[in-house]
């Protein structure tokens, strides 16, 4: 599939060819794998220079729709999960969301989660679910280990529920609101243990692919996190943003 040239008359030139060369991969006219022309010739098509064409290449580059397999070609490509994700986080974390709101949302996401899970689960995964939780519970009294891996337990059920959708929308909105863990957890004690028990019940009921189960087992969780977070205090809080993924 090749580009199509369209004439670029207006300021912040680098802007629109990238926002061209955008709707065309988001139409599909472009397709990942598909090579670009070079910068001299896609500043001809668009009637700028080649500094504007760079300048407008590194902002896809930037938003993960181009890459270079060499110095001297560049491919249409779609973002990972892991760039959205980043982003998305770092917008909510600049617009000061509060744990109430990551909670409120989170409450929905995690039960669907759970009960797409049950529905969708293969024995293979619930296995290395069982093996994620076996790691956490080796780990008591490591803070960063832990709240790693219940990041990973959750990204996980998301997976088994083969929602691409709700895996995109809840894994920002679940890194920034379960980071609180570590504040959380010296004003509740039992947190980790009743993280825990959750965690468990939820594998059984993956296991026996009882949706509902799963589901209100997930939304005990949630509610025990937010016991935890009123405990510390956090309720309207600002979450901190996720780190940058490396």
């Amino acid at each position: 599939m090749s580009l199509t040239a369209k004439p670029i008359q207006a300021h912040y030139a680098y802007q629109q060819i990238a926002e061209e060369i955008q709707a065309q991969i988001l139409r599909g006219d472009l397709k990942p794998g598909d090579q670009l022309p070079g910068e001299a010739e896609l500043g001809t098509m668009f009637g700028v220079t080649r500094s504007t064409v760079r300048e407008g290449l590194r902002q896809l580059e930037s938003d993960g729709l181009v890459h270079r397999p060499t110095p001297r070609r560049l491919e249409v490509t779609l973002p990972q999960a892991d760039q959205l994700t980043t982003r998305a986080g770092r917008a909510m974390a600049l617009m000061k969301v509060t744990f109430r709101e990551l909670w409120e949302v989170t409450m929905v996401t995690e039960p669907l989660a759970a009960r797409l899970a049950a529905q969708h689960a293969t024995p293979a995964e619930i296995d290395q679910l069982q093996q994620l939780h076996a790691e956490m519970l080796g780990c008591e009294g490591d803070m960063d280990r832990t709240i790693a891996l219940d990041e990973q337990f959750h990204t996980q059920i998301a997976d088994m529920g083969k929602n691409r959708v709700l895996g995109l929308a809840r894994e920002p909105i679940a890194l920034l609101l379960f980071r609180g863990f570590e504040q959380i957890a010296p004003s509740a004690p039992r947190f980790y243990k009743r993280q825990i028990e959750a965690h468990s019940n939820i594998i059984g009921a993956l296991r026996d692919a009882d949706g509902e189960r799963a589901e209100k087992w997930a939304r005990m969780h949630i509610e025990d996190f937010w016991r935890g977070a009123q405990l510390a205090g956090l309720e309207d809080c600002i979450a901190l943003s996720p780190p940058a993924v490396s």
